[in-house]
């Protein structure tokens, strides 16, 4: 495992550009309950911050057990963040992500009472790189199969 800048620094760069993230949660009766979310910030320092509505079951999983994993991927890169979530209760922080795609799932702005915050704060992540766009890794996984070879790419864990 590697704590060093440019680990760090290399999973920064590989989230910079995603939108997406299946967040991770443990159900009160221990099974992982994982759901499709927006990420809002995209300069990771981190932090991923994520809306939710208040009295949601992913805000009741955090209060149980605040374990939480982000997956995020691009077919050329994944990166998986384990850390800890909390619900946090922001009036200038939720105006500051506030965007038209929040407003679709919470229609009553940023100052709803209902619009809640839930920040994972990162210990550690993994990330999986691999040279090229999608066809590039496809070529690399079929000549990785025929010849036998290691697959080319990148693989690191990462303390945050």
């Amino acid at each position: 495992m590697s704590h060093d800048t440019d680990s760090v620094r290399t999973v920064a760069e590989l989230l910079k550009d995603e939108r997406l993230g299946v967040l991770t949660t443990v159900a009160p009766d221990g099974t992982l309950i994982a759901r499709p979310m927006a990420l809002q910030e995209v300069e990771f320092d981190g932090d991923l911050w994520f809306f939710a509505e208040r009295g949601s079951r992913k805000l009741a999983h955090v209060a149980a057990d605040p374990r939480v994993n982000v997956a995020v991927g691009s077919g050329a890169s994944w990166v998986s963040v384990a850390g800890v979530g909390e619900q946090v209760e922001d009036v200038a922080k939720k105006r500051e992500l506030w965007s038209k795609g929040v407003e679709a799932w919470l229609p009553d702005g940023p100052d709803s009472p209902q619009a809640v915050l839930l920040r994972v704060r990162a210990e550690s992540a993994e990330y999986w790189d691999t040279p090229g766009s999608r066809v590039a890794t496809l070529l690399s996984f079929v000549k990785s199969k025929a010849t036998g070879e290691r697959l080319e790419g990148e693989n690191e864990r990462v303390d945050l």
